[in-house]
């Protein structure tokens, strides 16, 4: 009887179906995420790459862009490769550890971008709002608790949800409409109470990504007050450039990114593959263009990786 329990509560394997009713379309849909992707790993890898190696651009903002390299490259790498083997291959099946692995570092990675992406908002308040301070508050050693703060929060903020999800029984239920595991999507194929797992994720995505959000718009509020009140017509239009280059990027990452939360939640109206091609945007978008919006737009970095060409 315990052999008949176990099995019957603990799926040995999960299945995820990719994009339901679009499941002939798939090998059409890979194509544009097969480039966007290998796109991401190409230019975060140079991006990387030319960071590391020139000790002229190890300063404040490229080091965050370095970092943000890191976490593009973590975040596209866990969901991606999976994504076009069940578009390709039909290699749906996934084990139940291998899937809490893939939604551990899905969301550990979505975070420290998050803080990486406040972290750049500040460096840009602090460039553009007090710039004779800037050297003094953006020193190495602040710059190192910042990444290591980073990666602390987001292991903290994770790890709960491998027990919340491995203390639920799931009686047989395996298969998940998505492409890759998420916190929600595992807790809904459970046949027990999942309230914890709910307000816990709603809890710590309003106090953590939803405070960035908050934050990062305070931060661009006063960089844009600051800009207005420049003397020269080419200096703010300049810097609203920048930065409208930048928030563009932002709402590329939150907006997808939040939309796939509340409809976990909230949207059940919501058809299933607009949420889940939107899931899949926000993993794979913001890693191909941070890159070049944020690297191929300073123009320190550009002539670096012109130069290694």
């Amino acid at each position: 009887m315990y052999e008949l329990n176990e099995s019957s509560f603990d799926p040995i394997t999960f299945v995820l179906t990719g994009i339901p009713g679009l499941e002939e379309s798939h090998i059409w849909i890979s194509v544009p995420f097969c480039l966007m992707y290998v796109t991401a790993v190409f230019a975060n890898s140079v991006l990387l790459f030319v960071i590391i190696t020139d000790r002229s651009l190890h300063e404040p903002m490229y080091l965050f862009l370095g970092m943000l390299a890191v976490s593009d490259l973590m975040l596209s790498t866990t969901t991606v490769p999976k994504m076009l083997a069940i578009f390709w291959f039909s290699a749906r099946e996934i084990s139940f550890d291998a899937c809490i692995t893939q939604m551990f570092f899905t969301h550990f990675s979505f975070i420290v971008e998050s803080s990486v992406l406040l972290a750049m908002a500040f460096d840009r308040y602090v460039a553009v709002c007090d710039p004779l301070r800037y050297s003094s508050t953006l020193t190495p050693p602040v710059i190192g608790k910042i990444a290591v703060t980073a990666v602390v929060r987001g292991f903290c903020i994770m790890f709960p949800p491998i027990f919340l999800l491995k203390r639920l029984p799931y009686c047989g239920h395996n298969v998940m409409p998505h492409t890759y595991c998420e916190h929600m999507g595992i807790a809904r194929l459970a046949c027990a109470d999942i309230k914890a797992n709910v307000w816990y994720g709603l809890t710590t995505a309003l106090l953590s990504s939803g405070l960035d959000v908050v934050l990062i718009a305070v931060s661009y509020a006063l960089i844009l007050r600051t800009v207005f009140r420049l003397p020269s017509p080419e200096a703010r239009l300049k810097t609203l450039s920048t930065c409208g280059s930048h928030l563009c990027v932002i709402l590329m990452f939150y907006v997808p990114a939040f939309f796939s939360f509340l409809t976990h939640r909230f949207g059940h109206h919501i058809p299933s593959h607009v949420h889940i091609l939107l899931a899949n945007l926000y993993v794979v978008v913001p890693p191909m263009l941070n890159p070049i919006v944020y690297g191929v737009r300073t123009r320190q970095i550009r002539e670096r990786v012109v130069r290694l060409f």
